[in-house]
């Protein structure tokens, strides 16, 4: 037998960090007996990866159908970092004693990664594998997923302070008299939101026409457009409703006035930046239903899910610090430091002296500093999970230490009001 347990355990306990900052960790075994091995490796893995099939219908030499399917796939690989922990490929034999045994690793993230991922036809993921590297036998690998955060700064485009607006207008013909217009207008404040705030909603009513409005529907909806390469150049793309929320109906000559939310729940920032394989965007779209022999009056508009949420706006406290140079325009991502570098582990993970045990929440925030007064985020875990972290890459001695079906955790403001709808 060997190995009983194997445990992966990171210095927070969501298992989620920001890009440029250091994961450290223990790999904790429990050996039954005494056991021969070359060494133990940590694999350190980011990557994005696409995948999806698609069927064709072809007809043959004797005129019959044929269905033919292609895997369309795309792989990018942003960091590969490997070392011994203890021993090497190459060395003696080391025997290591029955019991428990404690080893810790470290690694610093590259300053610029796109955030976690995980979506119907690919994700972008992040991983550790700890191998129990055996000679002339299997490898025994242990695996995690963890998070990782790009930040996205609404604060630093001005765009993402830009009112949402949808302006829709239809008259009716009946027995060759047209009617007069139905309008509806939707409202809201800004086009950027975070995770965990509530997007206020203003519809506006005036049916003027001789026609029912049925209902009025509103869908905030994910919109990701997979990349891949091989066997050939392809896309596809997705439009995923995450919210709905409806009112009506409005009789024909009535108005109506309705405010409503939509609380947005824990989803990836926008844009997937430094990611060149999903494209990942939300919209608000707006239908509204008429009866059927009359055409549905539809508009969209897309919006900005960050990591930071837009302050200054209605009354709350501005940054403390100015906006990096050049920010005006760019993208929202912030130039990020790397967090307070942690201590490593002593041994069986006690904490050395002076080191504070982490605490459930990511370090802070690279971009704490620059508003001093934004409450700290709660982290909350995705409703988008991946089916299984077992990739292509994976032998069939690898064992999962954690959830298989890994969800991302993303920061939530649902202390941070978005400013209100101008009157």
């Amino acid at each position: 037998m060997g190995l009983k347990e194997a445990a992966i355990y990171l210095d927070n306990e969501l298992n989620t960090y920001y890009a440029g900052q250091t994961v450290n960790g223990r790999i904790e075994y429990v050996f039954d007996s005494p056991k021969k091995v070359r060494g133990i490796q940590v694999k350190f893995k980011g990557e994005a990866h696409t995948e999806w099939s698609e069927s064709k219908e072809e007809t043959d030499d004797q005129g019959k159908p044929q269905t033919t399917d292609t895997m369309h796939s795309g792989n990018e690989e942003y960091f590969q970092i490997s070392y011994y922990i203890l021993g090497s490929n190459s060395g003696s034999e080391i025997e290591i004693p029955a019991g428990k045994q404690v080893y810790n690793f470290t690694c610093a993230l590259p300053p610029v990664l796109p955030s976690s991922f995980e979506g119907q036809h690919g994700y972008v993921r992040y991983t550790i594998k700890v191998i129990l590297d055996r000679p002339w036998k299997f490898d025994q690998e242990t695996k995690i997923a963890f998070t990782v955060i790009n930040a996205l700064d609404l604060n630093l485009n001005p765009s993402y302070k830009q009112p949402i607006h949808m302006q829709m207008e239809k008259t009716f013909c009946c027995f060759c008299c047209t009617s007069l217009p139905l309008s509806v207008d939707v409202r809201a404040p800004v086009t950027g939101y975070c995770p965990g705030q509530v997007i206020p909603i203003q519809i506006d009513v005036e049916n003027k026409s001789n026609v029912e409005l049925t209902l009025v529907k509103l869908f905030l909806r994910k919109v990701v457009t997979y990349r891949a390469t091989t066997p050939s150049t392809a896309t596809k793309k997705t439009k995923e409703v995450i919210l709905t929320i409806q009112q009506g109906p409005v009789a024909a000559g009535a108005t109506n006035h309705w405010s409503l939310s939509m609380e947005v729940p824990p989803l990836p920032p926008s844009n997937l930046v430094n990611c060149s394989i999903i494209d990942l965007d939300y919209d608000l779209k707006a239908e509204c239903e008429v009866p059927f022999m009359h055409f549905n009056m539809k508009d969209k508009k897309y919006i900005t899910i960050g990591t930071v949420p837009l302050v200054g706006m209605s009354g709350q406290s501005v940054p403390s610090a100015p906006m990096p140079e050049g920010a005006q325009g760019q993208p929202a991502v912030l130039p990020v430091s790397p967090g307070q570098p942690n201590m490593p582990m002593g041994a069986g993970g006690a904490a050395p002296g002076g080191w504070i045990m982490p605490t459930a929440v990511p370090g802070q925030p690279p971009y704490q500093n620059l508003y001093p007064t934004l409450t700290q985020p709660v982290y909350k875990e995705s409703p988008y999970a991946a089916r299984t972290i077992q990739d292509r890459g994976d032998s069939n001695h690898v064992t999962i230490a954690g959830p298989a079906n890994f969800a991302p955790y993303y920061p939530t403001y649902a202390a941070v009001q978005p400013p209100p709808l101008p009157q």
